[in-house]
């Protein structure tokens, strides 16, 4: 059976792209901060695929602790056919403005940590000839706006080097997928007015990744119209634009 590695296992986007991937008949290697979180998500995965619990494991893994990801990689039973990124978030942005140490966190969770482990994962692949690296990125990197713009930042530096991977590896044969889903019922959204029409729920993301996988697409915007939607504020005039207020307003 294939093997897909997921990073930040227990985030509602990959709890439910593992479960798409794991109904396909791929092995879960499940890894989050918490060790113990990961081994309930193996749990609950077991019970709704209907599959053995030895088709799921669950290990230790921290973005944040760069020095450790070769041991981490090292570490697996086998190297994967496949990675999965999901690891985001970090903070509040409005304080981290204010905060140089948190906005530091921000940029290692959603980028700068993300990259050594990644690269581990690119050469592996690259060495045999085959694999799929995906990453979630978001829309907030498209272009940077007063709400969010820290965030935005490392979201567009991780897609600029997903981006490198997929020119770097393409042709010898591994897959480098770039995921935007655009705002998502998770628990990062409670208490935000969300647009039915524009908010993804976890499990359609997951079904989008699998099928970008399958495709081998090398970006999706999970929801098609968030392409038209950041293609008409990508190309808005900056004197206009900066007198635009695009946040997403907290429910009263």
């Amino acid at each position: 059976m294939p093997t897909l590695l997921v990073l930040g296992a227990t985030s509602d986007m990959a709890r439910a792209t593992a479960l798409e991937f794991s109904s396909k008949g791929w092995d879960l290697f499940l890894a989050a901060r918490d060790v113990e979180a990961a081994t309930a998500v193996a749990r609950d995965l077991a019970l709704r695929s209907g599959r053995s619990q030895d088709a799921f494991a669950a290990f230790a893994f921290d973005a944040l602790a760069t020095e450790r990801h070769a041991a981490f990689w090292n570490g697996l039973p086998v190297c994967p056919d496949a990675v999965l990124c999901a690891i985001g978030g970090g903070g509040d942005p409005s304080m981290a403005e204010h905060d140089a140490a948190l906005a530091d966190q921000i940029m290692r969770v959603n980028f700068t940590g993300l990259v050594p482990v990644l690269l581990l994962a690119a050469d592996a692949f690259e060495a045999r000839g085959s694999g799929a690296i995906i990453g979630i990125g978001s829309v907030a990197g498209d272009r940077g706006r007063a709400a969010n713009y820290l965030y935005g930042s490392a979201k567009a530096g991780f897609a600029t080097f997903l981006g490198g991977l997929q020119n770097r590896l393409t042709a010898k044969g591994i897959s480098v997928i770039i995921v935007k889903p655009g705002p998502a019922y998770t628990k990062m959204s409670e208490g935000l007015a969300l647009n039915p029409m524009l908010t993804a729920r976890p499990e359609e993301i997951g079904r989008a990744i699998y099928a970008a996988y399958a495709k081998k697409r090398g970006s999706i915007y999970v929801k098609p119209i968030w392409r038209l939607i950041m293609l008409i504020i990508m190309h808005i005039p900056g004197f206009v634009f900066n007198k635009l207020n695009l946040a997403v307003k907290k429910e009263p």
